[in-house]
């Protein structure tokens, strides 16, 4: 398994080092402390986002999405860094900001303003514990999932994201599931979304299914090691009603094949 984000918060911290050397020692020091701390704080995120450690929760993320003034005063080389990193890199990219991957499902990035929100007031399950949840989303249902870059949410909390989700499909509302950038976190929790609402048989599937719609992704071994996990002890069941629609859409737009199975009567376990 790949270190991913650690590495590359290792070698920033690194970078930053360096920066800080050479001013000290060339006599502007005042300038060079700014370089130390952002310097420290790298090497903070890079230990804690460790696949070994992993513990997201270092950045006081809250269950609304929101972050406490420790947090944004202490950490904010780290924060405020991503946010423009991130802004940067799908600025140029030129990707989509989400992707529909059925009727009323939803992957993709960060939604930072209104318009890289999906249509019908869609309820939002965010996979980041680096990003805020905006003001002007205050008013949609929010689940926050914290997990780093690069790692993969534990299946309890795939299981949770799930249920959650299943219930605001069974109210007739979107979903929408977003990361960074809708390539690693937000497909892990919706390739497992998929499978328990019977869309797709496995999460392999659903991987395929998801790549169709939004090409770019990429989930690594510890996103696969996740989901594999997750089926294996999950406690949610496929919810037939909603699958036989949503398949079927699915299927006619494919291969123009109509599944044999849309008029079976509604299983009713749970």
């Amino acid at each position: 398994m790949g270190v991913g984000l650690s590495v590359l918060i290792a070698l920033k911290a690194t970078v930053l080092f360096l920066v800080f050397t050479y001013l000290s020692t060339s006599g502007l020091t005042l300038l060079s402390l700014p370089f130390l701390y952002a310097s420290l704080v790298s090497v903070l995120i890079s230990l804690a986002s460790h696949p070994s450690i992993n513990l997201p929760m270092l950045l006081g993320k809250q269950p609304d999405g929101s972050f406490p003034i420790w947090s944004i005063i202490m950490f904010s080389p780290y924060i405020y860094f991503v946010r423009v990193f991130s802004f940067m890199r799908r600025l140029s990219s030129g990707e989509e900001p989400y992707s529909k991957v059925c009727e009323g499902l939803y992957v993709g990035g960060w939604p930072f303003a209104p318009s890289k929100l999906p249509p019908g007031n869609p309820a939002i399950i965010d996979c980041t514990c680096e990003f805020p949840r905006i003001k002007e989303f205050e008013g949609h249902p929010y689940l926050c999932v914290p997990t780093w870059d690069t790692r993969a949410p534990q299946p309890g909390e795939i299981e949770s994201a799930v249920k959650w989700a299943c219930r605001k499909r069974a109210q007739n509302r979107p979903v929408f599931v977003h990361c960074a950038y809708g390539h690693g976190r937000s497909v892990a929790v919706m390739c497992a979304l998929l499978v328990a609402l019977g869309i797709v048989e496995d999460w392999k599937k659903a991987e395929i299914l998801i790549r169709e719609r939004r090409p770019y992704i990429r989930m690594n071994a510890l996103h696969h090691k996740a989901l594999e996990e997750w089926s294996k002890h999950r406690l949610s069941t496929p919810r037939r009603n909603e699958a036989t629609n949503v398949a079927s859409t699915i299927l006619s737009r494919t291969s123009g094949r109509s599944r044999s199975d849309t008029d079976q009567p509604e299983n009713k376990s749970d």
